[in-house]
């Protein structure tokens, strides 16, 4: 049907005329095809022709190749131009794009077009060719990425020679190349931009500022809170030690015992004996010294020993300390030498405590003792231990080397701690009544003495029997002086035999055995050596004196007698003889 409109074939992808100056260029995201070989020109033929030689899409062969536009162009639809080598006008294509009249959206696919008529051999091209070189698309669309069929491909647009990114350039999302520097919004359908000079990538403001470092502060911190915290718990923890805890220390404590103590115990004795324990405190003669004595009954008299009062005899002066702090001033009653024992007197003392007297006789080894006196002025000293011995014959005195000072004591033994200061006071027995008074000691470097060592106790003290220091202190009392037994004899004392020998020959003046006395009258003759007194053996002479001064005179004594290697007994009853 002729509508006046001029026929002409359909064009096709394959013989649309290339642009000038073509350029070959592969897909931005594809590898590149293969090339397609391009018929060559006769001579004076359109070169345009050569392009319409390329097989069309979908024909069979290769993809035509896309030509990008020239460079400064922009891309866009190309403008139909007529082909001239057809005879008409070029039309328009049929994909739905931009322009195209059919409304698809962009990127549809469209609608499959009729088949294309046959066209005419067109000038320059071989004959018989009436057609497309290729199949024409079925879908009419480009494959995906590439441009469409009205523009060529945009040029690749390569980022400026610039500085590599700076350090700290922050990495773009995951899955896409980083953009090159300098470059903005990629806009495919542009021209390349003008060079622009590379910038450098900046992110955050903070980003271009050092930042302090942190961890090195919190190290700061965490070293100045464990010094505080080690000295907080150093200074906690010697306060706990010292104080016991953060509150007022109260160590628990018995209850006040209001309870005595039995009458027996030492405490018990000490709370009895102590009101009637005395301190003396004697000076005269250009000597002083200190002892101890006790109450012997309520009108003043005090017993104590020979020695500690016998600096005062004639003008001395002693001064009497009780128990409780009162002092007074006493006067010698009288004194004995031989039995180192002495009586003094206070007057305007009220409530005297004076000790019982026990039963020295009656003593048994092993029997608890207490001891109570002065040793070195400390007044109300209390010791206590037991009866060691008993009958010990000591010799004490002899200070002033006439024999005049010397004291035989048939001593109870004792390991009381009886020290200097000691002398004079009682020794006790478990109901508090006195047994004996305490006169000497045992020194470590002096020897046995009263009060002659200062070496303290080594355990070994003698205590007069208080028997004997009754009958001494009533005699004081009642005479001013004491009398003592005697059996009418001279010993020997150089005798170094065991025994006590009668002296052949008679000393100062008088016969070796008294006529008239108790020895001569029991038949005992000069030379006789006495080796026991009572059953008790006799080692020496002043043993046999101490044993002798035991007794009472007037009583019978009975005595062991060796004569020409023979012993026989005899039997005596004692004299008396004042201590002038």
């Amino acid at each position: 049907m002729d509508d006046g409109k001029p026929t002409q074939p359909r064009r096709t992808w394959g013989n649309r005329p290339a642009p000038s100056n073509p350029a070959p260029t592969r897909p931005a995201d594809g590898p590149p095809g293969p090339a397609h070989p391009v018929p060559p020109a006769r001579p004076g033929a359109d070169p345009s022709a050569a392009a319409d030689a390329l097989p069309a899409a979908g024909e069979g062969g290769p993809a035509p190749r896309t030509r990008p536009a020239p460079a400064g162009s922009t891309p866009g639809p190309s403008p139909a131009e007529p082909d001239a080598a057809r005879g008409g006008p070029a039309r328009p294509t049929a994909r739905g794009g931009p322009g195209d009249g059919t409304g698809a959206a962009p990127g549809t696919p469209a609608a499959a077009p009729p088949a294309a008529p046959a066209v005419a051999a067109a000038p320059g091209h071989p004959a018989g060719n009436t057609g497309s070189l290729h199949e024409p698309d079925e879908y009419r669309t480009p494959p995906y990425g590439e441009p469409g069929p009205w523009a060529p491909a945009p040029p690749v647009q390569r980022p400026p020679a610039g500085p590599a990114a700076a350090h700290g350039t922050p990495a773009p999302p995951h899955g896409h190349p980083p953009a090159p520097a300098g470059w903005g919004r990629y806009d495919p359908w542009t021209g390349p931009a003008a060079p622009q000079p590379a910038q450098p990538l900046t992110g955050h403001p903070d980003a271009a500022r050092p930042r302090r470092s942190r961890r090195g502060l919190g190290l700061a911190g965490a070293l100045v809170f464990a010094l505080l915290t080690g000295v907080l718990g150093g200074a906690v923890g010697a306060y706990v030690e010292r104080n016991g805890g953060f509150t007022t220390v109260e160590l628990p404590q018995a209850a006040a015992d209001a309870g005595d103590r039995a009458p027996d115990s030492v405490a018990g004795i000490a709370a009895r004996a102590l009101p009637g324990v005395v301190t003396l405190h004697v000076s005269g003669g250009g000597e002083q010294g200190t002892g101890t004595g006790f109450v012997l009954d309520e009108r003043g008299h005090i017993l104590t020993n020979h020695h500690v009062v016998d600096s005062a005899d004639g003008d001395g002066d002693i001064t009497v300390t009780f128990s409780g702090g009162q002092t007074a001033g006493a006067t010698l009653v009288g004194g004995d030498s031989g039995y180192d024992l002495a009586v003094v007197r206070v007057t305007g003392v009220s409530n005297l405590a004076p000790l019982p007297l026990g039963d020295s006789d009656g003593v048994r080894v092993g029997d608890p003792v207490v001891a109570i006196g002065a040793p070195f002025d400390l007044q109300n000293t209390v010791t206590s231990g037991i009866i060691s011995a008993k009958g010990r014959p000591i010799t004490a005195g002899g200070g002033k080397g006439d024999d005049s000072d010397v004291s035989y004591v048939d001593a109870l033994q004792t390991d009381a701690p009886i020290n200097p200061g000691n002398s004079g006071g009682p020794l006790l027995d478990s109901q508090a009544r006195v047994i004996g008074v305490n006169s000497a000691i045992r020194a470590a470097d002096s020897g046995s003495g009263i009060d002659d060592g200062q070496s303290g106790s080594i355990g070994l003290g003698f205590a007069i029997p208080i028997n004997q220091g009754k009958r001494v202190a009533e005699e004081l009392i009642n005479t001013g002086r004491a009398t003592h037994p005697v059996i009418g004899v001279s010993l020997d004392m150089g005798f170094t035999g065991d025994g006590a020998r009668v002296a052949d020959e008679a000393r100062d003046g008088g016969a070796p055995v008294t006529p008239g006395g108790p020895a001569a009258g029991a038949g005992i003759r000069p030379g006789d050596v006495i080796t026991e007194v009572d059953g008790e053996r006799v080692h020496d002479a002043e043993e046999l004196i101490a044993k002798i001064r035991a007794h009472r005179p007037g009583e019978d004594l009975r005595l062991t007698v060796r004569r020409g290697g023979r012993d026989s007994s005899r039997t005596l009853t004692l004299g008396s003889s004042a201590d002038d």
